[in-house]
């Protein structure tokens, strides 16, 4: 498995190309990723979002145009590819999947499953790809995804953290902004933020 990212627009969210087997996965286009993501495909054949926030799912429509490829999407966070809730300009897009809890797919032998982990927005999730999670906004180095935005739920959250901090397996983290950790780094980091919820 090889992972390429770049950070895009003011936010600099990390917009990643995941390949395996020639075949890519892009993760979170979000603002100008477009050009970057044609520069360094192959044959792409899916876009998976972590979650609905415009800085994670800006590109998705103009990717879609130009690759007709399938969107994938936490289904409680679809209206926010669709309805621009923050009104930021956000060009509409929708999710050709609708992705639920713990859901898992094969598209032509590529592997990946989504994990809910609710509380930054209500369908946060981090993707999980051989042993690698992205994790969008919910796990950052020694951070987590902020919970005072519209849709945000700070009892979620501590659901989300407790649920992760369960987990006996350890993961490379690839994470929505900043770089990459482990899980087994953060852990510890995780119970001192459950705190300050």
């Amino acid at each position: 498995m090889i992972v390429n990212y770049a950070p895009m627009g003011d936010y600099q969210t990390n917009c990643y190309i995941v390949t395996i087997d020639s075949k890519d996965i892009i993760i979170d286009p979000g603002m100008g990723a477009t050009q970057w993501v044609l520069d360094n495909i192959t044959n792409p054949v899916a876009i998976l979002n972590t979650h609905g926030h415009f800085d994670h799912v800006w590109s998705n429509k103009e990717l879609k145009e130009k690759l007709d490829i399938p969107i994938y999407c936490p289904k409680d966070d679809c209206f926010m590819l669709k309805d621009d809730p923050f009104s930021q300009g956000t060009p509409s897009s929708q999710a050709d999947v609708e992705v639920n809890d713990s859901e898992e797919f094969n598209l032509d032998g590529l592997k990946f499953k989504f994990h809910h982990f609710p509380g930054h927005t209500p369908g946060c999730s981090a993707i999980e790809i051989e042993d690698c999670l992205f994790t969008g906004d919910f796990i950052f180095a020694q951070s987590i995804g902020r919970v005072d935005f519209p849709y945000s739920n700070p009892s979620d959250m501590k659901a989300s953290i407790n649920k992760v901090l369960s987990w006996d397996k350890d993961f490379k983290i690839y994470t929505g902004h900043g770089g990459t950790t482990t899980l087994l780094k953060e852990k510890d980091s995780l119970k001192a933020w459950l705190n300050y919820i």
